[in-house]
This record gives C-alpha cells, sequence and structure tokens, in this order.
C-alpha cells in the first residue's frame, strides 16, 4: 500500500507534458492525420470527379516521403513516441513506433500507391462518386494507424475503421457475388473484433492499463493463469484476421469478389496487421502467454503451411488460388511467433514485408489476366504466354518469390526461419516451411502453365490458339503492366541486396524481444526507475 501511495504522488504531478511537442516529433502521427484529412475532403467532394485521382496519388506520395523519414530516424535513433492531448502515457493515448511498425506502414503505403496508379486503366466515375478514393484513404489511416499505435484499445479502434472502408470497397459494383463475400468477411472479421475487444475488457480488468509500454511492464508480475487466458483469445481473435487454420475460409471467399486493385489491397495491407498485432502482443506484452501458448502456435503454424498451398492446388479460379498463397504466408509468420529468437521473429519480420509486397502484386497480375480471358476460371485461360510474354514472367518471378526461392525477396526470410528452427531442433517447423515452398512451387507452376503454357482452352482443343484473348490496350500496359512491374522491382532488388532489409529486421527482431528502448520511448521507463528510488529511500 506504501509503494502505491508513493508511485501515485511521483506520477500524477508529471502526467501533463509542459513542453511543446517539435516538428520532428510530428512524423510518428502525420501519415496517419494526411490521410484521415485526405479521405475526410474527398468524400465531401465526391461528387467531383476531376482531380480525386491525382490528389489521392500526390497525398500518399506524400505519406511514403513522411514514413521514410521516419524509418530512417528510427534506425538511427531508436523508436519514437508521441502522446495525445498533452497526458504523459499510461494516461494518454501514444503512438509509438519502432522499425518493425515503421516498416510495415511504409510497405503499406508503396502498395497503395501502386494500386491508386494501377486502377487508373479502368475504374469508372460511378465508383469515384461512390468514394473509392476517400475509402482507400481511410484504409491507409487505418494500416498506418494499427501499425504505429501504442494503445490496445486505440488498436481496436483502428481496426474498426479498416473494416469500415473494407466493406465498401468489397461492396463497391453492387455484384451478387461482391455481397456474398462481404457477408462472409464481415461476419468473421465482426467475430473477431468482438472477441479483441472482449480481450481488452479482461487486460485492463486484470492490469490496469492499455498502453502497450505499460503493459510489457506490468506484464511481469501479472497471474500467470488469467495471462495465459488473455492470450488465448487474443490468439483466436488476430488469428481470424490474419486468416490463419483453422479460422481461414472467410479469406479465400472474399478476396477474389471486389476488383482486382481491392484484392490486392486487401491481400497486402488487412492480413498483415493480423499477424503484426499477433507479434506485438504476443513476444512484447505477454511473452509468457506466448510460451505456454508455445504447442498450440507450432500445430496451427504447420497446419497452415502445409494445408494452405494444397488448397490452392486444388482451385480453378485464379484469385481464389492466390488467396491460399496468402494463407501460406500466414503460416510462416506463426513459425516465426513460435521461434521467438533473434533469426525467427527477423524472418517473420522479412517475411511480412515481402508478403505485402508479393501478394499485392500476384492479385494485380491476376486483374491483367482476367482482363485478358474475359474469365477468372483457370481453365478457360490459356495462351497468354504468346499474347504478353512480360505478363507470363512476372507471374512465374512472384510465385518463385513467395515460395521463398532465390534471388527473390521470398528467399531470405524462408532462410532465416529454417536457420531459427535449425538452431532451436524444431524439425518439424523447417520441414512444414520447406514443404511449403515446394507445395508453393507445384501449386504456382501448375497455374502459370495452364494460363500462360498452354496454347488454348482447356478440352479437346487445347493445343489450338485461344481466339478470345483480347490484347492489353496502350492504358492498360501504362496503367497495368508498369505499376506492379515496381513491385516486381522492389522484390527482385531487395533479393539481390538483402543486406539493408536483414539488418532492418534484426534491429526490429531485437526490440521484439527486448523492448527496453520501446518503453523508454514512451517515458515510462524513468518514471519506474524514479518510483523505486524513492521507495528506497
Amino acid at each position: 500500500m506504501e509503494t502505491e501511495i508513493v508511485k501515485e504522488t511521483l506520477v500524477l504531478p508529471k502526467a501533463m507534458i509542459e513542453v511543446a511537442t517539435s516538428a520532428a516529433d510530428w512524423l510518428v502521427i502525420l501519415p496517419v492525420v494526411l490521410a484521415l484529412l485526405a479521405s475526410a475532403l474527398l468524400l465531401m467532394l465526391r461528387s467531383t470527379t476531376r482531380g480525386q485521382a491525382v490528389f489521392a496519388i500526390l497525398v500518399v506520395m506524400a505519406i511514403i516521403v513522411i514514413e521514410v523519414q521516419l524509418l530512417l530516424k528510427i534506425l538511427e535513433l531508436g523508436p519514437q513516441s508521441m502522446t495525445m492531448g498533452k497526458w504523459l502515457p499510461p494516461f494518454g493515448i501514444s503512438f509509438s513506433v519502432d522499425v518493425i511498425g515503421a516498416s510495415f506502414a511504409l510497405a503499406g503505403a508503396i502498395v497503395t500507391l501502386v494500386v491508386l496508379l494501377y486502377v487508373q486503366a479502368d475504374i469508372a466515375k460511378r465508383e469515384v462518386k461512390y468514394g473509392f478514393y476517400s475509402l482507400v484513404l481511410l484504409m491507409l489511416a487505418g494500416v498506418s494507424g494499427a501499425f504505429m499505435t501504442g494503445d490496445l484499445f486505440n488498436l481496436y479502434v483502428w481496426f474498426e475503421v479498416m473494416l469500415i472502408s473494407s466493406f465498401g470497397l468489397i461492396i463497391m459494383g453492387g455484384r451478387k457475388l461482391q455481397l456474398d463475400g462481404a457477408i462472409k468477411y464481415g461476419f468473421l472479421n465482426f467475430l473477431a473484433t468482438s472477441f479483441f475487444l472482449a480481450a481488452l475488457g479482461f487486460i485492463y480488468g486484470l492490469m490496469g492499463t492499455l498502453n502497450m509500454a505499460d503493459i510489457a511492464i506490468v506484464a511481469a508480475d501479472a497471474p500467470a493463469g488469467p495471462l495465459a487466458a488473455i492470450g488465448a483469445l487474443l490468439l483466436l481473435a488476430f488469428g481470424m484476421k490474419a486468416a490463419a487454420f483453422p479460422v481461414n475460409a472467410w479469406l479465400p471467399a472474399s478476396y477474389h469478389t471486389p476488383h482486382p486493385a481491392v484484392s490486392a489491397l486487401f491481400g497486402g495491407l488487412l492480413t498483415k496487421v493480423g499477424v503484426y498485432a499477433l507479434l506485438r502482443t504476443l513476444v512484447v506484452l505477454m511473452p509468457s502467454a506466448r510460451e505456454f501458448l508455445d504447442p498450440l502456435i507450432t500445430i496451427l503454424a504447420v497446419a497452415t503451411l502445409i494445408l494452405a498451398p494444397l488448397g490452392a492446388l486444388s482451385q480453378i479460379n485464379l484469385r481464389r488460388a492466390i488467396g491460399f498463397f496468402l494463407i501460406g504466408g500466414v503460416g510462416a509468420v506463426l513459425a516465426g511467433l513460435a521461434m521467438p529468437s533473434m533469426r525467427g521473429l527477423a524472418g517473420a519480420s522479412i517475411y511480412v514485408f515481402h508478403s505485402m509486397l508479393t501478394i499485392a502484386a500476384l492479385y494485380l497480375v491476376a486483374g491483367l489476366i482476367e482482363r485478358m480471358s474475359g474469365t477468372d476460371d483457370t481453365r478457360k485461360m490459356g495462351g497468354i504466354y504468346n499474347a504478353s510474354s512480360m505478363m507470363s514472367i512476372l507471374f512465374l518471378v512472384l510465385i518463385f518469390a513467395i515460395a521463398g526461392l532465390p534471388p527473390f525477396l521470398g528467399f531470405w526470410p524462408k532462410l532465416l526461419l529454417i536457420e531459427a528452427g535449425l538452431g532451436q531442433a524444431d524439425s518439424v517447423l523447417v520441414v512444414a516451411l520447406v514443404l511449403n515452398s515446394f507445395l508453393t512451387v507445384i501449386a504456382g507452376t501448375r497455374l502459370w502453365s495452364h494460363i500462360f503454357w498452354r496454347n488454348g482452352r482447356e478440352g479437346k482443343n487445347s493445343e489450338q490458339l485461344n481466339d478470345r484473348l483480347k490484347p492489353l490496350s496502350k492504358k492498360d500496359k501504362w496503367f497495368g503492366i508498369a505499376p506492379t512491374s515496381i513491385l516486381v522491382v522492389l522484390i527482385v532488388w531487395f533479393g539481390l541486396f538483402p543486406n539493408s532489409v536483414i539488418d532492418a529486421s534484426r534491429t526490429a527482431a531485437a526490440d521484439l524481444l527486448y523492448p527496453e528502448r520501446y518503453i523508454q520511448s514512451t517515458g515510462l521507463a524513468l518514471d519506474v526507475e524514479e518510483d523505486d528510488l524513492e521507495v528506497s529511500q
């Protein structure tokens, strides 16, 4: 009791910030502020279609510049924090950003920029009037906020922002297939959000705080049983968001229904917030709960790694197959979560970054293929190699990248994860990772041979040229192939020259395993030390 009184006396007078926030500190919050303000402005001006695309693209480019500066600052000085309303944590809502959050936010902004360029080939004025650009920027605000927030309830808020915007995007077009996908997508995501909200109530009841840095301090003294139960609830909630086995059926049933650009946006951004939340909560905030759940996480990782590419093998719908490739990547991140060493977490971090770029690019290429063939059924495609050798190269590179083959970016996280498994003598995860790569290559090259290598449509005349193919227009090439190629170039570049990515991932892994710098950036560590000093006196 005496210790609690002394702590209250020390902290409360210092709860208010007495100094003005410097201009450099605004880098932490500016990406979210810009996206939100731009989204609101475009929503008010949605009846005016001219200039909306240019404005949205310029805003996202500005966000990319800010996030590059923020990432460089974090790499140099360590995690950065900013607390709203002049209240110091744990009283105020904090934005706390480390390497993993900043790099994921940057990748999300890059994917959003490419998607905005891609849709210029075929976006309808009706979709602009319905608020397409406003919803895209709102989703980017939600994703950036989730990666950068330092408060668990604020994370819940950003999940809701993403859900609202994604709902609008998935039903845009009004086709029955889209409405069916929206129902499946919405029901499971609402359920996951409810589980998350229940976990927040338990966390606050157990620890009296929802600030992430404060939880990392307090959780060390929390009872093991309730903490493990909360960890299990978070694993369920974020596992559903990330589409991990066995709560992943909603993703391939919904991600193929909207416009391919929207599929790319969903595949590149939304599930990554779920796996990021798993890494943040179970590694940084509640490591004891993660240790208790380790056998279950291992089982989920193995099942997701193996079953996902098998699901892709069974698909005749191209974008549904890509959805299963996306799920297989979630299994790789779960493998890193099950092996929370420097190599394991570094591999998981790179894999998320790689998957954001690669899955988005795959969906974009799939959209071009559907545009040329006039169908989403791989049995009715064929002969596209003759029509567009460039697209066949892009597709094959992306398949090799998602499988983890050299010399592409996907090879390095798989290598780090396998090294982590060998270092911990976890042969089950190592075998699952290798088998995932093998099955993904089989499923991906099967798609490639049916779509590109075979001359025509499946059936008796499969060797005859496909006369139903439509060549891509100049607009499709400029706004379709060119933006997609930007992502592919990044994947190849970082695969050939991975040192910067690997170094950043090691810093990210160190901050996840040893969050002292993250905690100190909020100012909480200093208060704890002074409290201890006062009590000892």
